[in-house]
């Protein structure tokens, strides 16, 4: 059985507006410099927890500033162009999905607020204590857990973790940037036509 395990920021939900408001913010609170452009990138190359571990200030402190930011701004964050007629489309193709994601216990109130929870077996967050992408434990464990076939099972990210992620599992890449290792796609409805060619 075909089997999608999703990313969820810049993947799924269009949020790096909110993290980039977010961190703004935070980075006034901390009195530290904030580029946009530099951070944007930063983000996209890296994580949001790697920015803010490189910062001259208490980890703890800017993170816990930064979750309380980003998740008073849930209502701004909206479903990528696609995300819900894909997810129709799993359905109806019998392919299961899961969510392995950095972010933490803030995913199950967005996943509900955007009516998309219902689509997902399981949904992995920081909350599960495993090891951060690239590393392959939280996919393992779902493999694991459900018998997937690594060769039926795809990870479909937006960034080259992600793309990592999947090679360090054994699973098949999808991900909005171009890589040998991975299935390029430029928007999520790219999936549909991918899996209707096979």
């Amino acid at each position: 059985m075909t089997t999608f395990i999703w990313d969820l920021d810049g993947t799924l939900i269009d949020s790096y507006d909110v993290f980039l408001e977010a961190l703004s913010e935070s980075f006034a609170n901390f009195k530290l410099p904030f580029d946009r452009q530099t951070v944007y990138n930063f983000i996209k190359e890296e994580s949001v927890n790697s920015l803010l571990e490189k910062q001259a200030v208490s980890f703890e402190k800017i993170k816990e500033d930064f979750t309380k930011n980003s998740t008073s701004k849930n209502d701004k964050i909206k479903l990528m162009v696609g995300a819900k007629e894909v997810l129709d489309w799993t359905q109806k193709a019998n392919i299961q999905n899961f969510i392995y994601t950095h972010k933490g216990k803030n995913a199950f109130d967005l996943l509900k607020q955007l009516g998309i929870s219902s689509y997902f077996l399981e949904v992995v967050t920081s909350e599960n204590n495993f090891k951060r992408k690239p590393n392959p434990e939280a996919i393992n464990y779902l493999v694991k857990k459900y018998n997937l076939k690594t060769d039926e099972t795809y990870y479909i990210g937006d960034r080259k973790l992600d793309i990592e992620a999947a090679h360090n599992s054994g699973l098949g890449s999808i991900n909005f940037l171009s890589s040998a290792n991975s299935q390029e796609i430029k928007k999520l409805t790219d999936i549909i036509e991918i899996f209707e060619r096979k």
